[in-house]
Order: structure tokens, then sequence, then C-alpha cells
């Protein structure tokens, strides 16, 4: 049965559009939009609130291309003439080491009840992609996504993307352009400040894209530069509570040493001979995850700062170019 109402009139009067919306308020991040619309209370404020879900990538299978005849004494390091992969040190990578230590990681995680959201395997050149934490940045409402620097690794961001997309996790904007930005030189140190560590592998324009991306959420985000060819801040410090933060103090930059003391955060020098251990992973406030080789600089911080380590084997990983910090994303933290 055919009508005679001028539909076009309707719609064009405004009533269904009066009745329908629009609703600009609460904001994208307001905790009931955000959790009303994305499920949850995606991303963090901070390094250091209690940690419930990360974002991983199991080891490749590409390691297992490491060979003898690529090792260059001056570097003390296999290095691939293809540029497809590295591995420092003398002695060829330990595959069953580097799974145990992997799975030992998982599984202490898995124990304090933490949500692990596992990347794809990709091919096998991708022999770094194990590190999560470069191709993006998360805070609250969701994630931004990178921009790679190494060419061996330019194409990861399609992947986290996806990941982190299907987890349900909004993506709040992307580098683009002519930017690099990389997660591991992306500290948050307060709920309304970010610092940015601009390096040989993060370059001022992707510093720009960051701020300008993160604005609207009321996030500055401060540049600051690592010295010679230090590629991240993670490299160099990580905070351990809202007023406490771990530094190499021959490798971190001053002026972000003295923005941290202007805000009231003390901090704490790693052990001399234990360069690796700024790159722990916070588990919550002055808890923490630390390769159990540390000994002593987990020592200092329990015994002086209250710290809680828990110790974990992850010597192996290490020769790979990262962390325990590179290896995650989180992806959620408490915050409100």
């Amino acid at each position: 049965m055919s009508s005679n109402i001028d539909s076009t009139k309707e719609v064009a009067d405004g009533r269904f559009h009066a009745l329908m919306g629009p609703e600009a308020f609460p904001a994208f991040h307001e905790l009931g939009e955000l959790e009303g619309t994305w499920g949850r209370r995606w991303g963090a404020a901070d390094e250091v609130s209690r940690l419930r879900s990360v974002l991983m990538r199991r080891p490749s299978a590409g390691l297992g291309a490491v060979r003898a005849d690529a090792y260059d004494a001056d570097m003390d390091a296999f290095v691939d003439p293809d540029r497809r992969w590295y591995w420092t040190g003398a002695d060829l990578p330990d595959l069953d080491a580097v799974t145990e230590q992997y799975e030992g990681f998982v599984a202490a995680l898995e124990a304090e009840g933490i949500e692990i959201v596992f990347a794809p395997e990709l091919p096998a050149d991708y022999t770094k992609a194990v590190y999560t934490r470069d191709p993006l940045v998360t805070v609250p409402g969701g994630a931004v996504i990178g921009r790679l620097a190494p060419r061996m690794r330019r194409g990861e961001e399609q992947s986290i993307a996806a990941t982190v997309a299907a987890a349900g996790m909004p993506i709040l904007g992307t580098v683009t352009g002519s930017g690099l930005a990389e997660g591991g030189s992306f500290v948050k140190v307060r709920r309304n400040l970010a610092f940015y560590g601009s390096s040989v592998r993060c370059n001022p324009e992707g510093g720009r894209q960051l701020a300008r991306i993160l604005e609207p959420f009321g996030i500055e985000v401060q540049r600051v530069s690592l010295p010679g060819y230090l590629i991240h801040l993670d490299m160099c410090s990580v905070m351990l509570d809202d007023d406490l933060a771990l530094v190499n103090p021959r490798l971190a930059p001053y002026d972000y040493m003295s923005a941290l003391w202007d805000l009231g955060i003390e901090t704490v020098d790693v052990h001399p001979d234990e360069e690796w251990s700024t790159n722990l992973l916070v588990l919550d406030r002055r808890r923490v995850i630390m390769p159990a080789h540390l000994e002593r600089t987990a020592e200092l911080l329990n015994s002086r700062h209250g710290v809680e380590v828990v110790p974990i084997e992850f010597r192996e990983m290490l020769k790979n170019g990262g962390g325990l910090h590179c290896s995650t994303m989180e992806l959620q933290r408490d915050w409100s």
C-alpha cells in the first residue's frame, strides 16, 4: 500500500534528529560512556596502578636463523647482513631457554590474575615483534598506534592495530607521515602528563603527533632528548609508584630527572653493574616483576624503598634487545 507522506519532509523538519540526539556529552572517555560503549575502562592513566590486561606476542621462530658466521667481534653481537635480526653476546641463542623463560613470564602474569591478549605470530623475519611495547601507547580510553623506526619492524603496526581492535579496545589515533614514535619511549607520570623521549628511533614529529592526538584527553606530552644512541626512555627509567622512580643516571636525560624531582618524585639509582634493571614490569604500586639475576638492584629497592620484587628468569631473552617492560604493553590498569 502506497503512502502520500513525504518522508523527506519529516526528516528535514528536525523532529527525528531532535528525538534521537545528538549527545556529545558525556565525552568519549568519561567512565560511564567508555564502559557502556566499549565494555570496560580501557587504557592506563599511569605506569604503576594495578595491572589488569597486557598485550604480548611470543618469540619469533626466526631467532633460529641466527648463525655463527654472522658474529661481529667489534659489536659483540651476531648481526644479519640483511638486517632482519641481531643477537648480542658471543653465544648463539639458546632457543629452549628463550621459550622456557618467556613462558615463565607468561605464567607469572597469569598467577597474578592478569589477562594476556596475544598478538598472532608473524613471518619468521619479524624477530623483534616479541617487543609489543613499541608499536603503540595506551592512555585512558584507548590506544594510539605508533610508527616503528627500523625497516625490520615496519608492518608490526597493522598486526597490533588489528589485535587491539579485535580485543575491543578503542584506537584513538595513528602516527602517520614522517613521524616515528615507539611506546618504549613514552612514560605516563601523572593523569595529565606524559614524557616522550626523542631519540634515534623516536623523532620530534612523532612526539608532535602524539601530543596532538592526546590533547583532547587532557594529557600534556613533554619531550626530552635521549643521549647518544639510547633508543627508549624505558632503558633508563621506570616509574615504581606515584612518587618513586628507578633511573640509570648514566643514561637518563638530566632534564627528565629534573622534571621528576620538580613533581616530587624521588629517583633511585640502579646498581652500576645492572643497567637492565629499569626494564621491569610494575604489577601494582611498589610491586614489580624483575629478572632474577639483577639481585643487587632488587635488594636495594626492597630494603630501602619497600618495593616487593617478584624475580623470574629472563636473562636469555635480554640478548634479543629487550626486557620485561619491552615485552608487554598495558591494555588496562586501574584508573578513575
